[in-house]
């Protein structure tokens, strides 16, 4: 005789139910990886670039295959960073977020989830590092200064 056996499953409890042994996507600190930040960073330096511009940029200091390349501008494109536009068989890329926007979003996210929002406690612990400069320190005073007079 044969005994049916009934599938077992876990029980559903509610929308951020969680099955066993399926891996969590984890949400990186950051919205661009490694790679990425430096194919934005060549683009900003050149203005305008094709797939081989930036692949000839990295390869100078390591190997990367220029379907890498090309499909980490593609995605940075997805994600807004990066427009194209084409040039009879090439398509060229430029920014469409400049560095300083970029580093403000990345920033904000730093402070919201590493300081709980507090950008006073991101400068303190940027003045308290003993690797910071007298030099450095006294451009983060200069610039607390002016902050000061714009706010008068």
């Amino acid at each position: 005789m044969i005994a049916a056996t009934a599938e077992r499953r876990p029980p559903q409890s509610g929308k951020h139910s969680h099955v066993v042994g399926t891996p969590m996507k984890k949400r990186s600190l950051f919205p661009l990886g490694e790679t990425e930040l430096e194919v934005l960073q060549i683009v900003w330096e050149l203005g305008t670039a094709s797939v081989n511009d930036v692949r000839d940029r990295i390869s100078q200091s390591r190997n990367i295959a220029y379907t890498t390349v090309m499909t980490v501008m593609r995605n940075l494109t997805d994600k807004g960073y990066l427009e194209y536009r084409k040039d009879g068989a090439a398509y060229l890329y430029s920014a469409k977020q400049t560095r300083e926007e970029v580093s403000s979003q990345i920033l904000d996210q730093l402070v919201g989830k590493i300081f709980d929002g507090s950008s006073s406690a991101l400068v303190q612990t940027l003045v308290k590092r003993e690797s910071l400069t007298n030099a450095e320190r006294q451009e983060i005073l200069h610039a607390l200064a002016e902050l000061d007079k714009g706010e008068s």
